[in-house]
């Protein structure tokens, strides 16, 4: 049920959409003369490593690095807005479509994170589908506190329920969490 419910947004979400992503990367690369499409390694379920589909919101040359180690410098005008937004994160529609990623769910973190890997090992969260939003997105915990998010993530883990992503979408939707924190 999770699969058809994910599905059914993925799709109904990104057709309407589909416009204002070309608008979003058309300003994207007049401001960066690069890929406005953004595709980055992340840690997926039970571990696995996918590929993760975002708009660019940093300029090319920044290291690929977590978003908190990563200085405020590196955010672009555009991708300031599209964080604002959180219309960067659109193009993960393409993730849940393929079934790398769920719409809620732990977010995925990268390789190099592995004091948060480990956590979440630990905690039976790897277990999950990680997702364009989730529990600690909702309370505004970025992956700077790796025990904490990984604690956080664990509440996912209880039985699904359609009411709950919902929830959470709604919540994402209507400005909870401020989204990952970058560095000064």
């Amino acid at each position: 049920m999770k699969r058809a419910f994910d599905i059914s947004v993925a799709v109904g979400v990104a057709i309407p959409s589909f416009p204002i992503c070309l608008l979003c990367m058309a300003a994207i690369y007049f401001e960066t003369r690069s890929t406005p499409l953004f595709k980055q390694l992340r840690v997926g379920r039970l571990n696995k490593p996918f590929h993760i589909y975002k708009l660019r919101t940093m300029y090319p040359d920044t290291l690929d690095a977590a978003s908190h180690q990563i200085s405020a410098t590196q955010v672009t005008k555009v991708g300031r807005l599209l964080r604002k937004y959180k219309v960067d994160e659109v193009p993960q529609l393409i993730n849940v479509i393929n079934g790398t990623m769920s719409l809620v769910g732990p977010r995925p973190c990268l390789p190099m994170q592995q004091e948060l890997i480990k956590e979440r090992e630990i905690r039976g969260v790897s277990k999950l589908q990680p997702g364009i939003t989730g529990p600690a997105q909702i309370v505004g915990l970025d992956m700077s506190k790796p025990v904490q998010l990984a604690i956080v993530d664990a509440k996912y883990l209880q039985p699904w329920s359609l009411w709950k992503d919902v929830a959470y979408l709604w919540k994402t939707f209507s400005g909870a969490g401020r989204g990952d924190a970058v560095g000064v």
